[in-house]
């Protein structure tokens, strides 16, 4: 059973993976039309089959486990730290190269029908990297503030369970056992 955290955080994956699967078809669409011939439209292409394979993975094991370690707070937030690094890399990249596209996809003669739809497919493309990666950023803040949030509150058990299945209000058996060093008290 999900929490209402859990959720949250499987409708924030599930628009990532949507918004990945855009991203996969347009970058598809594009290089196709160039016969997978430029890098900067390269990475975006490869980039979106990683993550939609990482994503799809962790989106499993976090709803089939009920203990799975890919569903905890840590390790999102290091898993969409690193694919927010490798976004941002490749959009930088690819949006340099793009530069050279014109704006106006519609100032293209109209018997050019492949060369227009490249255009405002790239102009597309151009726009859903950066909508990908701003939508990784989210998640990823979003994790660390609240997994950050509940241990300040006292909530320690946060970062022993997935978020998918955290509540607040239980408390994990052994978590709250006292210090061996406890029994020697304050001698001095």
């Amino acid at each position: 059973m999900l929490s209402s955290v859990g959720r949250k955080q499987v409708t924030a994956h599930v628009c990532l993976y949507i918004v990945n699967i855009i991203v996969l078809a347009l970058s598809t669409q594009v290089n196709s039309f160039q016969e997978y011939f430029f890098v900067a439209d390269l990475f975006p292409f490869g980039l979106s089959i990683a993550t939609l394979v990482l994503l799809s993975l962790l989106l499993l094991l976090d709803l089939t486990l009920e203990k799975s370690y890919t569903g905890r707070p840590q390790f999102e937030i290091g898993f969409f730290g690193i694919i927010a690094i490798f976004w941002l890399a490749v959009n930088a990249f690819s949006t340099s190269r793009w530069h050279q596209v014109p704006m106006a996809c519609d100032a293209i003669p109209a018997d050019s029908l492949d060369l227009r739809t490249w255009c405002k497919n790239l102009q597309a493309l151009q726009v859903f990297v950066w909508v990908e990666w701003l939508l990784i950023c989210g998640i990823t803040l979003f994790t660390a503030r609240f997994a950050l949030s509940e241990n300040s509150k006292g909530h320690k058990h946060v970062f022993k369970m997935p978020l998918s299945r955290y509540n607040r209000h239980i408390q994990l058996d052994g978590y709250n056992r006292g210090s061996e060093f406890l029994q020697y008290g304050k001698a001095w």
